[in-house]
């Protein structure tokens, strides 16, 4: 039989946890889809008397994770701490500096630094592996470096977060509004206590950020994301958008345009035709559009134990295979330094919801706002009056550049009218 890959593992959370009882559970499987068995040595976490329902008696113990970088009998380290600095950063460091493979869940390291550990691989002639970083036990990874490397990708796009997308859901099928949902998906363990990094779109974003340097051969450039989050998004706007055949997701979306790469990550208005619009819950979804295969899409649960140590076990049996491929599809000299192409020069449709008084002049005033800045009209809709005096008013309109949009929206938020802060969302073309 084959030697052993020789695993370790630092980080024992939900993830850490589950990829040690997935490696106990199919050990005689994953031997035979390796080629070798896949044997755990070493582990470190923060507490090692913390409980666990996991079986460590046969695992050595590390209290530094460092350790497992320069350990003789590790072949294969796995990352899983989290972070984009720290010791995460310098364990993935270490590990491939001592000519050890790296496995990793690690999104927001690879987001503000995936160029250069991909090259610090590279130049080992190391294993850098990342499929549990983005989309939980979704292949999107594997099929980006593999079963779709033939195509040239015009655009993907996909619901990236699981919280934001289970609570559009339960904003839409409850009629509650988004404070209140939030609070439940709290309770029920959906989202963080400190919900931000979720609800503010940045895990969204430093997930976009690895796909579009894997779909594109880009070098990973977090800081040329457009960021949005769902803090607007009332249960108003969801009932308007299935009113005007939409759904409300937040999706990351990437493409490539004559001025640049455009990425950006925020609600969007989606067709009720689409299939992404279908993506419930906690679900995630990819869509990824190549030149000769079309659309295809991939969907299933983003995050998880079970989904997520299957993502990291499956870039353990591609390590113990020996199956070398640069990590961002090419190798890491040769992503492109791609030009941003800046939000203001994206071209959509939007949805714009008012509150305003009712009174004589107030459409008027609202249309010579967008008429100044050669923005037309799709559709509008006008609810009766409330006791305040106030109401809604939803705008669509016809495509136009942002920038346009921006000035405009500028305008009509300073007139007297409008109560309150307008609410605009992109309507996306699927």
């Amino acid at each position: 039989m084959n030697s052993p890959l020789r695993i370790g593992i630092a980080g024992l959370g939900t993830v850490g946890a589950g990829v040690v009882k997935l490696l106990a559970e199919h050990g005689r499987l994953l031997a035979l889809r390796g080629g070798r068995p896949l044997k755990l040595v070493a582990v470190s976490a923060r507490r090692k008397a913390k409980k666990r329902d996991i079986d460590l008696s046969h695992v050595r113990w590390e209290n530094d994770p460092m350790a497992l970088a320069t350990a003789p009998d590790i072949d294969v380290v796995v990352e899983l701490i989290g972070g984009s600095s720290g010791v995460a950063r310098r364990l993935v460091q270490k590990a491939l500096a001592s000519g050890k493979h790296v496995v990793t869940a690690n999104k927001a390291l690879l987001a503000m630094h995936g160029t250069e550990i991909a090259a610090a691989a590279e130049k080992k002639g190391r294993i850098l592996a990342f499929e549990a970083a983005v989309a939980g036990g979704i292949p999107i990874i594997k099929a980006l470096r593999e079963g779709l490397v033939g195509n040239r990708v015009g655009r993907l796009y996909g619901i990236l977060n699981g919280t934001c997308n289970y609570i559009l859901t339960t904003m839409r099928e409850t009629g509650r509004d988004f404070d209140v949902v939030l609070a439940e998906a709290q309770a029920a363990g959906y989202a963080e206590a400190d919900p931000s990094f979720d609800v503010d779109g940045v895990d969204a974003a430093h997930k976009l950020a690895v796909l579009t340097g894997a779909a594109f051969g880009a070098r990973v450039n977090f800081a040329g994301i457009h960021v949005e989050g769902i803090r607007h998004v009332s249960s108003m706007d969801i009932e308007f958008a299935e009113e005007l055949g939409y759904r409300i997701k937040l999706l990351g979306l990437a493409r490539e345009t004559r001025h640049g790469i455009e990425q950006r990550v925020h609600p969007c208005m989606v067709p009720l035709g689409a299939p992404i619009a279908h993506i419930e819950g906690v679900f995630n979804a990819v869509v990824v559009e190549g030149d000769f295969v079309g659309t295809t899409m991939f969907q299933g649960r983003g995050a998880g134990q079970g989904p997520t140590a299957s993502a990291v076990v499956a870039d353990l049996v591609d390590v113990a295979r020996g199956r070398h491929m640069p990590a961002f599809v090419v190798p890491a000299d040769r992503l492109a330094d791609k030009k941003v192409s800046p939000m203001d020069r994206h071209v959509g449709a939007y949805y714009m919801r008012l509150m305003v008084q009712d009174r004589p002049g107030v459409i008027s005033a609202v249309s010579g706002a967008l008429a100044k800045e050669r923005i037309s009209l799709e559709s509008m809709l006008q609810r009766g009056r409330s006791q305040s005096g106030e109401v809604p008013v939803v705008l669509t309109t016809h495509e136009t550049e942002e920038a346009a949009m921006r000035r405009a929206l500028a305008r009509i938020a300073k007139l007297g009218a409008v109560a309150e802060e307008p609410c605009l969302i992109r309507i996306e073309a699927f």
